[in-house]
């Protein structure tokens, strides 16, 4: 809820907020309005944990949603599944998050993955830059480690050697070394990992050392203000996403648009959304979580975890969801639901080719 991406953090919360609207107008779950508890894990990992706790163990939550940075994330998991209360990831793409090997594994997910955006990085970069020699810039930590392995697996399928991986630090301001080291090894598509100040120095650096090159990237750019830190270069970033509203004309977007401009006056035009991706998943999040607590018929959390297994059906914003989750699959988004989109303006657009 600050810092860097607090704007995703935002959209989270008013996407929660808007189900949780539509839920408690249709009399709640099982006979009780839905109340939202919010707390700031400002990005790090030991508070986000601290929260975590605190809304289990004192606030006794039915279920708790966020970890926005996969290393906040990855922090909660051991905790969910001991507490056995179920935690729902609505941004963060690691996957060892929900894929974490747990007996019992509580952690469930309406977000991207990173085994299959790297999949789909790959994908595009082969398809619309016709790349031969990727390279390969990534955030130092645990998320870009899960994409290091995902994008070194989806390449190795294509038979696509990559000519160099380079590592950098949240907090570079300068990315110019790693950046001639890839251009030195002949890159002619970088794949980029990062949040959005990371990723805005990776474009800013471009810009110094004057390389136009394409850059593919996971969707750290939409977090925040990435056109602002980024500057006029930002457009030339395409990152994936899980959902638009732009270009969206089914009847269901429109309502949510709708109920979001009524709710929040402060949003005018679709520029004002942004990250749409963190209101989408944490509505159809929130749903699927009161559908599981109405087939478990209680708010205990193993009894929650078995009513998602439960869920046949749901028709959502992002899409329609038919068994969701499985005891195998904790995911209820596939590839086929990711969109490739650019900043214009402030605004995140679809690439429609």
């Amino acid at each position: 809820m600050s810092g860097q991406s607090a704007k995703s953090g935002e959209a989270i919360v008013r996407g929660l907020s808007l189900a949780i609207d539509e839920i408690n107008a249709k009399g709640g779950v099982l006979g009780k309005k839905v109340e939202l508890l919010v707390r700031d894990d400002e990005s790090n990992p030991a508070k986000g944990v601290v929260a975590a706790r605190e809304l289990v163990q004192r606030e006794k939550v039915a279920a708790f949603f966020g970890g926005l940075d996969t290393p906040v994330s990855v922090a909660i998991v051991p905790f969910a599944n001991q507490a056995k209360v179920p935690f729902m990831g609505v941004w963060a793409a690691g996957t060892p998050i929900t894929q974490n090997g747990a007996a019992e594994n509580y952690v469930f997910r309406v977000s991207a993955v990173d085994d299959l955006v790297d999949v789909a990085l790959v994908d595009y970069a082969a398809k619309k830059y016709d790349a031969k020699k990727p390279g390969l810039i990534l955030i130092n930590n645990p998320w870009g480690e899960s994409n290091e392995k995902g994008l070194k697996a989806a390449l190795a399928a294509k038979n696509l050697p990559y000519v160099g991986i380079e590592k950098f630090e949240t907090n570079d301001v300068d990315v110019v070394p790693q950046l001639s080291r890839l251009k030195q090894a002949g890159t002619d598509v970088l794949l980029l990992v990062a949040n959005v100040a990371p990723s805005a120095q990776v474009v800013k650096s471009l810009d110094r050392m004057g390389w136009n090159v394409p850059i593919v990237s996971h969707w750290g750019p939409s977090g925040g203000r990435f056109t602002e830190l980024a500057g006029p270069s930002a457009e030339k970033v395409h990152f994936i996403q899980t959902f638009s509203f732009s270009g969206n004309s089914s009847p269901k977007a429109a309502a949510v648009l709708d109920a979001l401009k009524k709710k929040y006056p402060e949003i005018k035009s679709l520029a004002d959304v942004t990250p749409a991706v963190g209101i989408a998943n944490a509505y159809d999040a929130m749903h699927l979580t009161a559908l599981a607590i109405a087939k478990a018929g209680s708010t205990e959390g193993p009894k929650i975890r078995e009513g998602f297994y439960a869920i046949d059906a749901y028709a959502g914003l992002i899409k329609s969801y038919q068994k969701p989750f499985t005891a195998t699959n904790h995911d209820a988004l596939a590839a086929s639901d990711y969109l490739f989109t650019y900043f214009k303006g402030d605004e995140i657009l679809p690439l429609t080719n």
